[in-house]
């Protein structure tokens, strides 16, 4: 779900190569489950390997990453760990969300509604835990450097730009804001053109930057009353926030009140299943690790193909062209004519 800050917070629009020589974290799980919904066949399948087993994240993981290491730009992938123990409540919501658009899926695909069945199937994906170790098995085989969070991950990806080891961090949630990331880099792995839902019109999606400094300058906030917003509004450790309440009567209510302690009172029917000092917690001293190490390796290249082309039945000669362009791409990034000086 996520935190909606969207009609709040101020964005530049960039485009891909002004990110060249850039370090990207990127929120792993975010990006797969992207992967999962759009990668589908026309029926709303996703793709499969031989053994029946899904890989449209690793084709999104592959030809994206390969699209970056092409622009010169370095991501580094972190994954999620063990959730708090207050998102409880928010995965078994996106379970019944998910059961629900199973069935709603299934009678559109019976009674040849294929469009509105592949819109279903895009809210049915699951990712399995197979699927996150294929994917950082794929990226160790890239040369690609991915980090295992211990609980959040969007949490650690704002730890590393917050300590410089990154210069954003990329996810489609505004979450990153609230862990406290400088930067937030959107719309990385689904820019390009992107069919509406049940209409035949495409829109461009275009990366965009969000400075945290900016938009507590623009909303005339505190860092510490951003994350008071967000709670009103509703996060992944409260997911129905306060009923009736958006991000501007949140943000109306904050500047008016001060903080979230000082306004509840004068909020009609609030209630919170758990004390809001424990989710402004999450946010302010999360569970993040530093024993991590980020470094870019040469891309194994038939170790590349012998794990999709061998064991997931993609495309050698897609493959290999991917790979040999994103080698060019670290080339030029560079000025070398080696990759020596890129890792």
């Amino acid at each position: 779900m996520g935190v909606d800050l969207g009609d709040l917070v101020p964005r530049t629009p960039t485009d891909l190569s002004s990110l060249s020589g850039k370090i990207v974290a990127i929120d792993a799980y975010n990006a797969l489950y992207q992967f999962l919904a759009i990668i589908r066949q026309p029926d709303g399948t996703p793709l499969m390997d031989h053994t029946g087993k899904v890989t449209s994240h690793l084709s999104g993981l592959f030809y994206r990453t390969c699209n970056l290491l092409e622009l010169g730009i370095r991501p580094v992938y972190v994954f999620d760990g063990m959730p708090p123990a207050l998102k409880e409540a928010e995965i078994k919501r996106r379970m019944k969300v998910k059961e629900e658009a199973i069935k709603k899926y299934e009678a559109a695909l019976r009674e040849g509604r294929i469009e509105e069945a592949r819109m279903y199937a895009q809210m049915t994906s699951h990712l399995k835990d197979y699927m996150s170790e294929d994917a950082k098995r794929l990226l160790t085989l890239m040369g690609v450097p991915w980090v295992q969070a211990p609980s959040e991950g969007e949490a650690q990806a704002a730890h590393l730009v917050k300590k410089g080891d990154a210069n954003f961090c990329a996810s489609q949630d505004y979450d990153s804001l609230l862990f406290g990331a400088p930067y937030l880099l959107r719309n990385l792995t689904i820019s390009g053109k992107r069919k509406l839902p049940r209409k035949d019109v495409y829109v461009e999606v275009v990366p965009e930057i969000i400075e945290l400094k900016r938009v507590l300058k623009e909303l005339g906030i505190t860092y510490e009353q951003l994350i008071d917003i967000g709670i009103l509004v509703g996060t992944d450790f409260n997911p129905d926030g306060v009923k009736g309440i958006g991000p501007k009567s949140a943000l109306k209510i904050i500047k008016t009140y001060g903080s979230l302690e000082r306004a509840l009172p004068a909020i009609k029917d609030a209630e919170f299943p758990v004390d809001p000092a424990k989710i402004r917690e999450i946010f302010l001293r999360p569970n993040v690790t530093d024993n991590y190490s980020i470094s870019w390796k040469e891309p194994n290249v038939e170790g590349v193909v012998d794990f999709l082309c061998g064991e997931k039945d993609f495309s050698e000669d897609r493959v290999r062209k991917a790979l040999e362009k994103a080698i060019e791409g670290m080339r030029r990034a560079r000025g070398k004519r080696t990759l020596e000086a890129w890792f």
